[in-house]
């Protein structure tokens, strides 16, 4: 039976939330989108007058597709070149989802999302459900048929794995930025020290260009190497300009609620680079260049508008 005219109204109201789970459980916006394009494929496909609750029956089958696209991701990670790093979003970005709580704004930053990676697809799941969207395990335990212990102790496992390598600090927009232009001032000196004094001891540098753009396959650990390779990166020379076809312009924003400096080229973002802070520096520092995974954020650079003046030109 085709859809109604307020089937597919309900379907659309719940867009933005499913696709707020989909990325948090995916790390690609791309992926994301086409979850819940499936999903709305079964939805056209039911039977939706004999669906009691939408909006549970909805999230049941977009959770349910996202666990079986993460079983088939990790496949295709193990031949991934190089290092895997999310897809990064731009302040703003409705797929970011809610941020009222702690949990909520932890559960999409960029350094968690990276962390999740550990986890198993069921863990992933229930962190996701419970944390950022505030499910009862009742519900959690009817999403992944699982039993409500089950579920209680697969929170537990998860919350663990994710505190053992949390160290990032709630900063506001304010804050951000100026971290950021601290930062970029201290790259662009042409010295490491002052860099060295930004980081924490344990520092690391972490790139993904996809084997689209070059980005060394192992992350840079320690303050010292950390810094050598950042005061390398933004040494200007003719042949980094030669690679990303001319001087990208450089602006401090954030992504995915943190800190980031982002890099922008004829209006293509072509980089952006999430700053972890912790109360003792910046710990870690992720450069996503992969195109694929910037598709989204030129889109959002775009509608964005007036963004300023640039902080320099890189390269």
């Amino acid at each position: 039976m085709p859809l109604t005219v307020n089937d597919v109204a309900r379907f659309e109201a719940s867009m933005p939330r499913l696709e707020a789970i989909a990325y948090r459980l995916l790390g690609s916006a791309s992926e994301a989108e086409d979850a819940v394009q499936d999903t709305f494929l079964r939805w056209q496909a039911a039977d939706v007058d004999r669906i009691e609750v939408p909006e549970a029956w909805l999230t049941k089958v977009l959770t349910n597709l996202c666990l079986n696209q993460l079983t088939s991701a990790r496949a295709r990670r193990e031949t991934y070149v190089g290092q895997w790093l999310p897809e990064p979003l731009l302040a703003g970005d409705s797929m970011l989802g809610p941020a009222d709580t702690a949990e909520q704004r932890e559960s999409v930053s960029y350094a968690v999302l990276a962390l999740m990676e550990r986890l198993s697809p069921n863990e992933r799941a229930v962190y996701v459900l419970r944390e950022a969207f505030g499910y009862p395990h009742r519900e959690i335990a009817g999403i992944l048929d699982l039993t409500e212990a089950a579920c209680q102790q697969i929170l537990h496992r998860a919350k663990k794995h994710v505190a053992e390598g949390r160290t990032r600090t709630e900063i506001d927009e304010a804050t951000a930025r100026r971290i950021v232009g601290e930062f970029l001032a201290a790259a662009t000196s042409g010295r490491t020290e002052p860099l060295v004094r930004l980081l924490t001891e344990d520092a690391v540098s972490i790139g993904d260009g996809g084997g689209k753009v070059p980005a060394r396959a192992k992350a840079f650990e320690g303050a010292l190497a950390v810094a050598t390779f950042m005061r390398g990166l933004f040494k200007p020379g003719k042949a980094k300009r030669a690679l990303v076809g001319g001087s990208p312009e450089v602006y401090a924003t954030t992504a995915n609620g943190a800190p980031a400096v982002v890099a922008v080229l004829e209006g293509r973002v072509v980089g952006i680079m999430c700053l972890e802070i912790t109360p003792e520096g910046i710990a870690a520092i992720l450069n996503q260049v992969n195109p694929d995974k910037l598709e989204r954020a030129t889109q959002r650079w775009a509608a964005a508008g007036d963004h300023g003046d640039p902080l320099f030109n890189a390269f």
